[in-house]
């Protein structure tokens, strides 16, 4: 009697561990499968405004059209030259420089030709590349500079008319940026400085 009850305890036991160890098989299995994927990295989501544009006077012998959701003010820096502008746009942190120059004869213009392209290649050491675009209407003629990468600027160019007028302008975000990330609002405000240089006009 004693060793029936015995063996019906070891009996129940040996039950009651192997449903323990299926569960818990089943339940470690099953957790193996749902393995944690990591999200990728995204960007927000960025909403552009309608381009739009306004007439502007500068004081400095040029005008142009400019877009509506920008604003321009003298440049106050303590080197500041008395014809040095920003144009912001405070929807995208980002800010371009304008610095306009008068040609006073051949020396001076070949001067600021390389003062422009010494201010694009300092970045050539964090581009990954730098593109030259050669613009030529019947207004002026110059360079857009697309500089690709973590750079600090983005964009630069010049233009002149060769005989009295010169203008160069660098384009800035005011914040630590990522080639990838900022290459949306490049493309888009790359569009509104060609808008500009293309209703240019010398006073």
């Amino acid at each position: 009697m004693q060793n029936s009850f015995v063996q019906g305890l070891k009996f129940k036991v040996s039950v009651f561990l192997f449903l323990i160890s299926h569960f818990s098989f089943l339940i470690f299995s099953s957790c193996g499968q749902q393995a944690f994927t990591p999200k990728p990295h995204g960007y927000q989501r960025i909403d552009f405004p309608k381009k739009e544009y306004v007439h502007y006077e500068n004081p400095c012998h040029y005008a142009m059209e400019i877009p509506v959701y920008s604003s321009i003010e003298r440049n106050h820096y303590y080197t500041a030259e008395p014809c040095w502008y920003n144009l912001r746009f405070p929807q995208f942190n980002a800010i371009l420089h304008l610095s306009y120059k008068p040609v006073i004869n051949r020396d001076t213009l070949f001067k600021f030709f390389d003062d422009s392209r010494t201010m694009v290649y300092k970045h050539i050491i964090k581009a990954d590349d730098i593109v030259e675009n050669y613009l030529s209407n019947e207004k002026f003629h110059g360079i857009f500079y697309e500089l690709n990468g973590n750079t600090a600027t983005n964009a630069q160019f010049y233009i002149t008319d060769s005989a009295n007028h010169f203008l160069r302008g660098s384009l800035y975000f005011e914040s630590r940026t990522n080639g990838d990330s900022i290459a949306p609002v490049l493309a888009f405000l790359k569009k509104d400085i060609l808008h500009m240089l293309n209703t240019l006009e010398w006073k």
